[in-house]
């Protein structure tokens, strides 16, 4: 089994979905690549949310839940 890859805060705000760059979010810990969804057009989500960030305090007020990551791949782990 492949270590999980940690995440800085730093190295996660380079994952932004911008200029080719692959999109990540972080929510609860988990590093999740949302690249594929279209939901995330170059790396934002409806000019609300912007890849490359911790989205978990954000979430709380979102009209889902976690279960919206469902189906994405887990990259790596966000230290606190």
């Amino acid at each position: 089994m492949a270590e999980e890859k940690v995440f800085t805060v730093l190295e996660l705000s380079k994952y932004d979905g911008k200029e080719g760059r692959p999109a990540y979010i972080a929510y609860g810990g988990k590093v999740y690549d949302i690249t594929s969804s279209e939901q995330w057009t170059d790396g934002e989500h409806y000019a609300m949310h912007a890849s490359g960030n911790d989205l978990t305090d954000a979430l709380a007020g979102a009209p889902h839940g976690e279960e919206v990551f469902e189906g994405f791949n887990v990259v790596g782990v966000l230290k606190s």
